[in-house]
């Protein structure tokens, strides 16, 4: 079930659907005839897809649905940071939730809308679930970023590429280069046979922070990112509907793992139709662990100063 029908939402609908994934897809949106008019328009392209049930839907579906994916929030508007609009999605993750529970449903929650790590918290405490039934689409899409560039750079098939962006999915996030490598081969080791070693610490700082405002590029471009996030969506809710115990970096609820608690951020997660099988927890390099405790540091004041701003 997704809910939202808006770019993300409909954009991951036309995705899943193509996939195959599931039997059945059900969009909902507070503006129904949104959702109806985004799963007609799908619904003609079933003569070229796998066979699926497509339908518009609402609150009561929540009882029966496997996976969740929340896409439902306010907008982010060019030049606004992520954590500029935790207030009016907070509200609305709560409200989303509360339906949620009240249903009685034994889903399966990946939470889209931004900042995506706090609305993941969020949930998490409104549904009083355990953390392997909720995680956010975290940095799946960042590590896509990431995982282009460093192709576009070394002139390497991505799907070679082997590398991950942790943290916040937003401006604190980090890239840990001692895990990123291709085909096994570290990147120093790489870049120094190619050619290209005495630019890397250059480029290392290039690639990170190109990853970290490809959001805002695009938003100030063309208005929401879509595409590429619809495709992660893909990835997440396939791994999950197929119990594939895939490795990717949603935002979990960490309880001691890289030496943090009682956060939400991406690490590298196995997912099943658990949802979260299990976290991994790898060792990092020093500078590396300092950086991910500074993005769990931004996200803790975020999250402090939401609960101080909700008690008045």
């Amino acid at each position: 079930m997704i809910v939202g029908a808006g770019a993300v939402g409909s954009t991951f609908a036309y995705a899943l659907a193509q996939d195959g994934g599931p039997d059945e897809i059900v969009l909902y949106d507070t503006q129904r005839d949104l959702a109806q008019g985004q799963i007609l328009d799908l619904a003609h392209g079933l003569p070229f897809m796998p066979p699926m049930t497509l339908r518009a839907g609402g609150p009561d579906d929540y009882a029966d649905a496997r996976v969740i994916v929340i896409t439902a929030g306010a907008k982010q508007k060019s030049g606004e940071s992520r954590l500029d609009l935790l207030q009016r999605n907070a509200a609305i993750m709560r409200q989303i939730m509360d339906d949620v529970t009240d249903r009685d449903s034994q889903a399966v929650v990946v939470v889209v809308a931004n900042p995506v790590d706090l609305l993941t918290r969020v949930a998490l405490e409104r549904s009083d679930w355990p953390r392997n039934r909720i995680m956010g689409s975290g940095t799946v899409l960042d590590t896509a970023r990431f995982r282009y560039l460093l192709s576009r750079h070394c002139g390497v098939d991505s799907r070679n590429v082997h590398a991950y962006i942790l943290g916040e999915h937003g401006d604190s996030e980090i890239a840990p280069w001692s895990l990123t490598h291709i085909a096994g081969v570290s990147m120093e080791t790489y870049c120094a046979v190619c050619g290209k070693h005495g630019e890397w610490d250059r480029v290392k700082q290039e690639i990170v922070e190109e990853v970290r405002q490809s959001a805002y590029h695009i938003i100030d471009y063309k208005g929401a990112t879509n595409y590429a996030i619809g495709l992660a969506l893909v990835q997440i809710v396939r791994a999950i509907i197929r119990n594939q115990h895939s490795v990717l970096t949603v935002s979990a609820l960490l309880n001691g793992e890289f030496g943090l608690r009682d956060v939400c951020l991406s690490v590298p997660c196995m997912l099943s139709e658990k949802g979260i099988e299990r976290v991994l927890h790898g060792e990092l390099a020093p500078k590396e662990q300092e950086g991910l405790q500074q993005s769990a540091r931004v996200l803790r004041e975020a999250w402090n100063r939401l609960r101080s701003e909700l008690r008045h």
